[in-house]
Order: structure tokens, then C-alpha cells, then sequence
């Protein structure tokens, strides 16, 4: 090579070297600034995904639940001014035992209810004990001024006890008990019984509505 084209080689092989060190730094501050270079594609693996990105994002949903009943509606039975026993409701709380429904009785009528003629024949101081079923039987037992009443109270009371039990499901009958004590009760033919049933009331016994 003559001197002359060795001095046109210089400058172009300068340009090259100075473009080889500007990729080369270009390289290195790609790297320290934590950017990764790759020379090929390649596929990351799952655990390189950032998440949520794997599985498409599903529609949020809600799930609405009916709230339990706190009360039920159950019937009870009072007496109007011709003798007759009249099924009114309570709300009891659930899950609405026997015992529970039988101080709603004992609770009496409302003051509207007796505003309308209703009464009871079952003393307000009385007190349900105990309510248990057996074999369609329940067994009541009662305490307080219920043991003091004779005569055509003590048979309405009576039937209000029965007709208000036996609207229960499974009860068919009931068998009383004073202070845990079994007694006969008297329906309304007057004869004592171990244990009374809603059609030993029959001229008390509700008029089925029209």
C-alpha cells in the first residue's frame, strides 16, 4: 500500500474503532441499569410472568345470602264472649320450642285483641315449667295460680293449653302436670282425664271460618 492510501485507510478505520467503543458502553449502561439484553426471542418461564398476567382476570361476583328468620308465626287460642276459642298468632322466636309458644298463651290478649271481647281462662302468673313431646304426647307442666282454678274457667283454660299445643306438628294430645306432678284434668263433659285432646272440647272448640 502507498503512502497515500495508508493515510485514506487511517480516518476510516478510526470511525469504525470509535463506533465499536460507543456500542460497547451503550452495552454496559443498558446492563448496570438493570435492563436485560438478549441477542435471540426466548420464552420466559411462569414464574418470570408477572402476576395476573398468566390467566385472564375474571369478573368479580357476589354471592347473597337470605337472612335466617328470627321469629315464626304460630297460633295461639283465647276465648271470645260466647265461650268459643279463637286462634290468634304470636311471633316466637325460633327455633320455637313448645315451652316458648306456651308463655305466648300465658302472655294473654293483646289490648286490642280484648279491645275486640277476646279473653283468657289461664291465669298470667302462670307459670310453663317444662314442655315435652313424647310419642304425640305433650307433657306440660304448669306452676303458680293455674293449680287454683275449678269449674268452667279451669275446663277453658284447659282447652287453651290443649288446642294451642296440638296446633303444633306432632302433638296430638296433651298430659298435664302441677309442680311435676301428673294430674287428671277435667274436659268439657266434667270428667277427668290423664290426658285431654281437642275433641274432648268440642262445644268450645273453634268456629272453622266461612
Amino acid at each position: 500500500m502507498s503512502g497515500r492510501e495508508a493515510r485514506r485507510a487511517r480516518p476510516r478505520t478510526r470511525a469504525w474503532a470509535v463506533a465499536a467503543v460507543l456500542v460497547a458502553g451503550a452495552a454496559l449502561g443498558l446492563a448496570a441499569c438493570g435492563i436485560p439484553i438478549d441477542t435471540s426471542p426466548h420464552a420466559l418461564a411462569p414464574s418470570a410472568v408477572p402476576f395476573g398476567l398468566l390467566q385472564p382476570s375474571s369478573q368479580a361476583t357476589t354471592t347473597t345470602t337470605q337472612p335466617s328468620p328470627v321469629a315464626v308465626s304460630v297460633p295461639i287460642f283465647l276465648v271470645n264472649g260466647g265461650g268459643r276459642l279463637v286462634s290468634v298468632a304470636r311471633d316466637v322466636a325460633v327455633p320455637a320450642p313448645l315451652t316458648s309458644v306456651l308463655d305466648a298463651l300465658v302472655a294473654g290478649p293483646t289490648a286490642s285483641e280484648a279491645t275486640a271481647g277476646l279473653s283468657s281462662a289461664v291465669p298470667p302468673q302462670t307459670t310453663v315449667l317444662s314442655a315435652a313431646v313424647s310419642g304425640g304426647i305433650a307433657t306440660v307442666n304448669l306452676a303458680g295460680p293455674f293449680t287454683q282454678l275449678v269449674g268452667p274457667p279451669q275446663i277453658e283454660a284447659v282447652a287453651q293449653f290443649v288446642f294451642t299445643a296440638t296446633a303444633q306438628p306432632g302433638v296430638h294430645g296433651v298430659a298435664f302436670e302441677l309442680g311435676g306432678q301428673a294430674v287428671e284434668v277435667p274436659v268439657a263433659n266434667g270428667a277427668d282425664v290423664p290426658v285431654a285432646t281437642p275433641d274432648q272440647f268440642a262445644p268450645l272448640a273453634p268456629v272453622p271460618a266461612p
